[in-house]
């Protein structure tokens, strides 16, 4: 049987986009506290790209930004990062700092930097990035989640009526079944029927068996027996959640998310290649950039106005007269929005 590769990271993020305040507070308890929940937090995929824009991989498809409320009602963002690679990573901690003050930067406002690690080795705990030199000295300490650890708490898990454990369980035995087909099928099912025996509602249900379906992949004929024994369980207990329909519909929704991932790792990378193709041009015609233009250039997201840019810089007569020529654009585009926003219904 050929086994499909395990859908972690979309998995992860709409499950953090989804179930936020569950997350936090089953993981990160501490951090739970300080949130004001009566104001809706708010996700902030746009702001990450461009925190991240310059990282070695682009946009990491498992991060997740929010801007959220204290209980004193000052604003705090919460950059959340998912690592579920299974090999240690020398640079983890130094890339946490850097997104970290990339934030900061970005808000001038406290940045908390959260870490899931959801790897196989017990032993690997980044949780700290500082040096110092010459009397100067700088640090990062945040707060880590060893998926791990949740192994020896398992009970409490199928216990516990936060709908985000069973994102925490489907990623363990995710894991611990890896090259074990029939035995990860056996814990899909087991996971699967915690979610009827919880006493969810039927929203829930099905927005946790999309959650668990995506990322405990399983061969397709193993996938179509899980699916018989589904329909045959709501029918012995006369439990009608999840529907033929709806079976398919959720399995249609997983094809679509894994292309619509491809689609946005595809489109990042035009869009960095696009930026340094500009970048390129003007520093084999004008030798230096300067770094407030690279900033600007390493803003723009549209590849429509990044192919018109390198155009320019491959025939314009001088620098000055490029950013000039950026600065018209900048202006005519924010004029554009204006206009669009102010237009009557």
């Amino acid at each position: 049987m050929i086994e499909p590769p395990a859908e972690y990271d979309t998995t992860w993020k709409e499950a953090l986009g989804q179930y936020f305040e569950p997350f936090l507070e089953l993981v990160f308890p501490q951090v739970h506290e300080l949130v004001d929940w009566t104001k809706p937090p708010q996700s902030l995929d746009k702001e990450l790209q461009q925190i991240l824009q310059d990282s070695e991989s682009g946009l990491r498809i498992a991060d997740k930004l929010f801007q959220v409320w204290q209980r004193n009602n000052q604003p705090t963002w919460i950059l959340i990062h998912v690592e579920v690679q299974s090999q240690e990573q020398a640079e983890f901690a130094q890339r946490m700092y850097i997104y970290n003050y990339r934030a900061f930067d970005l808000y001038l406002r406290p940045v908390i930097s959260l870490a899931v690690l959801g790897d196989e080795r017990a032993s690997w705990r980044p949780a700290f990035y500082g040096y110092a030199l010459g009397g100067c000295e700088v640090s990062l300490q945040f707060p880590i989640a060893k998926l791990l650890d949740y192994e020896t708490q398992w009970q409490t898990l199928e216990e516990s009526s936060n709908p985000f454990a069973a994102i925490v369980m489907a990623h363990l035995k995710t894991k611990a079944t890896t090259g074990k087909p029939n035995e990860r099928k056996q814990w899909k099912w087991t996971l699967i029927r915690r979610l009827f025996e919880r006493g969810y509602s039927r929203d829930e249900v099905i927005n946790l068996f999309r959650f668990i379906d995506r990322m405990m992949a399983l061969p397709i004929e193993l996938e179509r027996e899980l699916k018989a024994e589904i329909r045959r369980y709501q029918e012995e207990r006369q439990m009608p959640f999840l529907s033929q329909m709806e079976l398919i519909a959720i399995e249609e929704g997983r094809e679509k998310g894994k292309e619509e991932g491809r689609e946005e790792g595809i489109q990042l990378g035009f869009l960095q290649n696009a930026r340094e193709s500009v970048l390129a041009a003007l520093q084999v015609r004008f030798e230096t950039v300067p770094p407030e233009l690279v900033e600007v250039i390493n803003k723009i997201a549209e590849i429509t106005r990044l192919r018109q840019l390198l155009l320019q810089a491959i025939a314009i007569p001088s620098l000055t007269e490029f950013q000039q020529l950026l600065e018209r654009g900048s202006d005519e585009s924010n004029e554009g929005e204006t206009k669009e926003v102010s237009e009557p219904n």
